[in-house]
């Protein structure tokens, strides 16, 4: 399920900006809506337990707002990491080496 967040992730960078706040959290929340759905019901079918969807969907928005509130305060710093990873790979251009 990582692998395919991470996919959706990639495709999602190319189309849209960076720099948009409110896109960046409709991604952290959309990609926590679909982990969470597809863990719940992977879970439910493996240990044939009923499906509680008020449970779940209590859960699951908790879970939405604790990401996109860590979304918020941590998504500067990432950012700022991010660029500089960058800057300092394309000066030294090590990965176009190996591409």
């Amino acid at each position: 399920m990582f692998a395919v967040i991470g996919f959706l992730g990639g495709s999602f960078d190319k189309n849209f900006s960076k720099d948009s706040k409110i896109t960046i959290l409709l991604m952290s929340a959309g990609s926590t809506i679909l982990f969470e759905s597809v863990v719940y019901i992977y879970t439910t079918i493996r240990n044939l337990i009923p499906v509680q969807a008020l449970g779940f969907i209590k859960i699951l928005l908790i879970e939405v707002i604790f990401n996109v509130l860590l979304t918020i305060i941590l998504y500067p710093a990432i950012k700022k990491m991010g660029y500089f990873f960058e800057n300092t790979f394309k000066k030294r251009k090590t990965l176009t080496r190996y591409f």
